[in-house]
């Protein structure tokens, strides 16, 4: 009898693989029917990641939008899955286990029937809490193995990992190819292996199709034994997406599988549905570089997930770093230049940073400190000059044991700036604040919703839901999806910013919302070196006051009387990055070593520190100001 193979659409990883966002609950509730009349997906992943914060960037409450989304996919008897990031949960920093535990209560009762959990790491002491909680929380508990390719990444490495995961209670193992680099015979093994062991533990494989290697490694993985493969459909395949689901369907019923059939008038309505998404808006958000394929992803590894991030990152970034080299009569770069010299450097300094697997959170931390190091050593500076906290944490053995051996420059490096590395469990760096939100809500008067689901939101993702509240997220989205447009108009060229009398350029938006005023801080291509994308902040967004920092030698520029603390970095400036911090105001007087501000670039907020004790005379940016290297922070006495 044929071995029968599943299928699972990833609906929320199409898009997130493809650019910024996600479509608004109203899109995805008139494509719900039709992805169930295909008839052929027995699961569908429906949120996790970057999701909700997504829909708080829009302005839409997350809460209602999972619960809406889920139902008709309940109510048919197709399996919804979420992606969560263990110790991370579903942002980009670590979680206080309470909010965690609290989280999988919160989406059983949304709707959503499994929990794929993943430490980027992959130290088995973040994923024990997520399989415990997620089966207290009445989910099945589906542990990955975060997978990529080294010389610590064997396969008996994934198979002993896998047996620890089921060990611990996991009821499905998901090997989760997140960068598509796996080598489809090297899958296969670790699969078979995995159900030699343990033959009734489900095994579900997810594969991105960027460097070339999915669908072998699909034909590999059924063979092997895996009872689920992970999905796409155009417009949405392939890229740095996912295999089309009708290659995968032909391929595997022509090597003797059982598997569904696909109702195509269906599958039609899909794809016109999803065209119709980007059409409206959603295509402004993604680079058609991104629809390609591209085998140079083989040597670097970086994952599918990031790249609708990354070329936004290079995209910026470039131009930052060609103002500074034209302002010297140097040669500017191209982004395949600066490309190539990014992937180059990551492949030299992943072995010295321990080869943490390349997923989130780590695949940005590697890639932003291989962009900064290129970015430093284009201008004559060395590497490791700039290293966010969050990066450090994860050096130092807080985010988790690296898999391999950190190098002996790096361990010196961290010995030279006074840093201790950490050999505890992560999670106990975190402890629980789910009553500093609740005493936040009960103040603001906010409801705790239905299962205490909005104070999850407001733990999980504090700053987003914030602007969610305040309305301000909404207004921002809308201006920026309104710069975009504009500059469509103009016939794809970049649109100028309005110049006024001063000869200064605006960065502010007066935006009405349902009555309410907000302005918005705007940032323009051609003035400030963002880009196209905004305000200098791309990808998902970041978690405000769960970010963290690190110091930047920041030079102090004599002006007359004063000096200059200029930006070392283009993205966006914060006085502070959490509530525990207090502002600087004019008048304070700063010793040398002081944290003056942020730099917000790339996910993590970068420290600027004072190299110079003074008085602050002036403070020349507001809070979320958009700034470009070099421009002028603060001037001091």
């Amino acid at each position: 009898m044929a071995k029968e193979i599943k299928f699972s659409l990833l609906y929320r990883d199409m898009w997130q693989s493809s650019g910024k966002y996600v479509p608004t609950v109203s899109q995805l509730l008139k494509v719900a029917p039709a992805i169930i009349d295909m008839g052929c997906f027995a699961r569908v992943e429906t949120n996790g990641g970057g999701f909700e914060q997504i829909n708080l960037l829009f302005g839409e409450n997350p809460n209602a939008a999972n619960r809406q989304w889920t139902q008709p996919f309940n109510d048919a008897g197709i399996q919804t899955h979420m992606l969560e990031r263990a110790l991370n949960g579903i942002r980009m920093s670590p979680v206080p286990a309470d909010v965690r535990r609290l989280m999988y209560k919160v989406k059983k009762k949304q709707g959503t029937d499994i929990a794929r959990s993943f430490c980027g790491l992959n130290d088995p002491r973040n994923l024990e809490g997520s399989v415990k909680y997620a089966k207290e929380g009445g989910m099945i508990s589906q542990a990955a193995l975060s997978l990529t390719v080294s010389e610590v990444h064997t396969v008996e490495y994934y198979t002993q990992l896998a047996d620890t995961l089921i060990e611990m209670g996991a009821d499905e193992i998901c090997v989760k190819d997140m960068a598509g680099i796996g080598r489809p015979a090297f899958i296969g093994k670790i699969v078979k292996n995995i159900k030699d062991r343990h033959p009734a533990t489900p095994v579900q494989y997810h594969g991105h199709s960027g460097p070339g290697f999915s669908m072998a490694s699909i034909l590999e993985v059924a063979r092997a034994g895996a009872e689920y493969i992970d999905v796409a459909m155009e417009p949405l395949s392939w890229g740095t997406g996912h295999a089309d689901v009708l290659a995968v369907q032909e391929m595997l019923k022509d090597a003797g599988f059982k598997v569904p059939e696909i109702n195509m008038n269906a599958y039609m309505e899909v794809r016109a549905l999803t065209q119709s998404f980007i059409d409206e808006f959603l295509g402004y958000y993604i680079n058609p570089k991104n629809r390609l394929m591209n085998s140079l992803l083989t040597g670097p590894g970086l994952p599918g997930g990031m790249m609708g991030s990354l070329m936004a990152d290079l995209e910026n970034n470039l131009t930052s770093l060609n103002k500074w080299l034209s302002k010297r009569g140097k040669p500017e770069l191209t982004q395949d230049d600066l490309l190539i010299k990014l992937f180059d450097e990551v492949s030299h300094i992943w072995p010295m940073l321990g080869y943490p697997p390349l997923v989130t959170p780590f695949s940005q931390y590697v890639k932003n400190l291989a962009l900064m190091n290129v970015i430093q050593l284009e201008k004559g500076k060395e590497r490791w000059s700039m290293i966010a906290d969050n990066i450090w944490d994860m050096i130092l053995g807080k985010s988790g044991k690296l898999p391999g051996e950190l190098h002996p420059d790096i361990i010196k490096l961290a010995e030279n700036q006074g840093k201790e590395f950490y050999t505890g469990n992560p999670q106990d760096l975190y402890p629980d604040k789910l009553d500093e939100f609740r005493t936040e809500m009960k103040e603001n008067g906010w409801d705790f919703g239905q299962d205490d689901e909005e104070l999850f939101e407001l733990a999980m993702h504090p700053e987003q839901y914030r602007a969610y509240k305040s309305g301000q997220a909404k207004a921002a989205f809308e201006a920026d999806l309104a710069e975009k447009k504009t500059e469509k108009a103009k016939a794809g060229t970049p649109v100028p910013a309005p110049a006024p009398a001063n000869g200064c350029t605006p960065k502010e938006l007066h935006v009405e919302v349902n009555g309410e005023k907000y302005v918005v801080n705007i940032s323009y291509p051609e003035v400030n070196g963002n880009g196209t994308n905004g305000h200098g902040t791309n990808g998902h967004g970041t978690n405000g006051n769960t970010s963290n920092a690190a110091p930047v030698n920041t030079p102090a520029q004599t002006n007359g009387q004063l000096k200059e603390v200029t930006a070392p970095l283009e993205g966006k400036f914060f006085l502070t990055k959490d509530a525990s911090e207090t502002a600087l105001k004019m008048g304070d007087q700063i010793n040398k070593g002081d944290v003056i501000g942020y730099i917000e670039s790339m996910k993590t907020y970068n420290a600027i520190v004072a190299e110079d004790a003074g008085k602050i005379m002036e403070i020349c940016l507001a809070n979320g100001d958009a700034v470009d290297e070099e421009d002028v922070i603060i001037k001091m006495q």
